[in-house]
């Protein structure tokens, strides 16, 4: 999961590419980068966050009135600076792509390209097997007359031929701005646009919070399939969409969106406390009966306001954010992801002192970070501790995007909910239902089609079988190799300094 956004305007954009992404940064902190263009592409991207990387030195350099940018996640390949994006190619006219998702048949389109245009993309990173296939397919076209028919016929045969999950943007030189999704729609993306006196600038983003800090009007969601296309004229093209049966992530309302986002007309903040709300009969059920309810901040406030609602018992902000540190579940490393609870999580100790304590959390996981918040409230005195999950129990890896890419890494895939419960030292485990999850989240209800597949195991793109083994064969070498480099630096650093003779 990363975000991304464009802009296309009169004047520099540079600036709003920078504020764009910041108000992104929950959805990656591994590295970012931005592509702008004024007849040549200017570059800048590395690793860390916004505010690191993009020093006001740089913005200097990031001329042009058209411009991309991403704030990157890691799920699959290492997070060398080396894949943060954009990426670029000069052939054809010049393209420079950012995307947000995973490629799932990956070995098959980089066979493609390879055999087919004799093409080898340079790194492991799942965007330059869209970008070639989008610019193999765009030099096929008669590039002297090229028509938004040809762009958009090219986007269609990417969109057969790369299976998976993905929002892209990308600038076509000396033509325009062009975004398309996946036929099934799986990852947000949103098109929005701002009034200036040397007139409009257009927007593309993930969520909806980017055009509310930069003063844009939101026009529509890109949807499954469909491709935006907006000229050197600044006119504004659509593409039928080559669609599959909408299927957007629904763990983006659950964990990933801010809060303030509007997914699909539906706010976020508004669906999670509706998710609490759904809890409350499962806690009920179990017979509990807490003295207060308190959040993991942040991404569990509402959820647990809406439980504390619905049951009748006190709201409390038991755990303090240290809002300094990052989101522990992005941190690409097990051992990083519990140092940054560590830090980043303090309890009020009088509070949660002698009481009972039902803490809400927006999923379960791995069971490590679980386990170290119900040990700190521990520490600062509760009496009982209720670990209650605004998610079902995940069961089977995300391959869409989503660090959840391996079952072995699932502890609901591997143990029963008591064993859970026993394992995060709680006195008692709640999930919620997938049943009441499907009925908030169904057609119906008005949000169209969903995927819950790390819930029930039922993908959208249908027998994955293959590609998930291919996904966790990469990962595992992947992570060998890290183990093998760390072993040397840890060899090297040991190794006796060397004598004179």
């Amino acid at each position: 999961m990363c975000g991304i956004v464009g802009f296309y305007g009169p004047d520099d954009v540079a600036h709003d590419i920078v504020f764009g992404l910041t108000a992104l940064q929950h959805r990656g902190q591994d590295a970012a980068g931005i592509a702008t263009f004024d007849g040549n592409f200017h570059l800048h991207k590395g690793n860390g966050l916004i505010a690191d990387v993009f020093r006001p030195k740089f913005l200097k350099k990031l001329k042009g009135n058209i411009g991309i940018g991403h704030a990157r996640y890691t799920t699959q390949g290492s997070n060398d600076s080396e894949l943060a994006q954009p990426f670029t190619t000069s052939y054809p006219f010049g393209l420079s792509m950012v995307h947000n998702g995973n490629v799932i048949n990956f070995r098959d389109v980089a066979k493609r390209l390879h055999e087919k245009y004799h093409v080898l993309p340079k790194t492991s990173n799942d965007l330059e097997l869209i970008m070639y296939t989008f610019a193999s397919e765009l030099r096929t076209k008669d590039l002297d007359h090229l028509s938004v028919v040809d762009i958009f016929d090219a986007v269609e045969t990417t969109q057969e031929l790369v299976e998976g999950a993905y929002a892209t943007i990308t600038v076509i030189a000396g033509y325009g701005l062009l975004a398309f999704n996946d036929p099934r729609g799986i990852r947000p993306l949103v098109f929005g646009r701002r009034e200036t006196p040397n007139g409009p600038v257009y927007a593309f983003s993930s969520e909806s919070t980017c055009f509310d800090y930069l003063g844009f009007e939101f026009i529509k969601n890109v949807g499954p399939g469909q491709a935006v296309f907006i000229d050197q004229n600044f006119k504004v093209h659509y593409k039928n969409p080559y669609q599959q049966p909408k299927n957007f992530c629904v763990f983006e309302h659950i964990y990933f969106a801010r809060e303030d986002s509007v997914i699909h007309g539906r706010l976020v903040a508004r669906e999670r406390v509706r998710l609490g709300k759904l809890l409350a009969r499962r806690v009920k059920e179990a017979g509990l009966q807490p003295d207060m309810v308190i959040d993991v901040p942040s991404s569990g406030y509402f959820a647990a306001s809406g439980l504390a609602e619905a049951i009748g018992v006190p709201y409390r902000r038991g755990l303090v954010k240290n809002n300094h540190m990052g989101r522990s579940f992005i941190v690409s490393s097990q051992a990083g992801r519990e140092d940054v609870v560590k830090k980043k999580l303090n309890p009020i100790r009088a509070f949660v002192e002698g009481k009972k304590v039902a803490v809400v959390d927006d999923s379960i996981v791995r069971g490590t970070t679980s386990r170290r918040i119900v040990r700190i409230l521990r520490e600062a005195g509760a009496k009982e501790v209720y670990f209650i999950s605004s998610a079902p129990p995940i069961v089977s890896p995300c391959i869409y995007g989503i660090d959840m890419a391996m079952s072995t890494e699932l502890i609901a895939a591997n143990h029963t909910e008591q064993e859970i419960c026993d394992y995060i030292e709680a006195d008692r485990v709640i999930y919620q239902s997938v049943e009441d999850l499907q009925e908030l989240f169904s057609p119906e209800k008005g949000h169209g089609g969903n995927c819950f597949a790390c819930f029930t195991g039922n993908y959208p793109t249908g027998d994955v079988t293959r590609y998930l083994r291919h996904i966790q064969e990469e990962r595992q070498s992947h992570r060998s190799k890290k183990d093998k480099a760390l072993a040397a630096t840890s060899v090297s650093a040991k190794a006796p300094e060397p004598t004179e003779h």
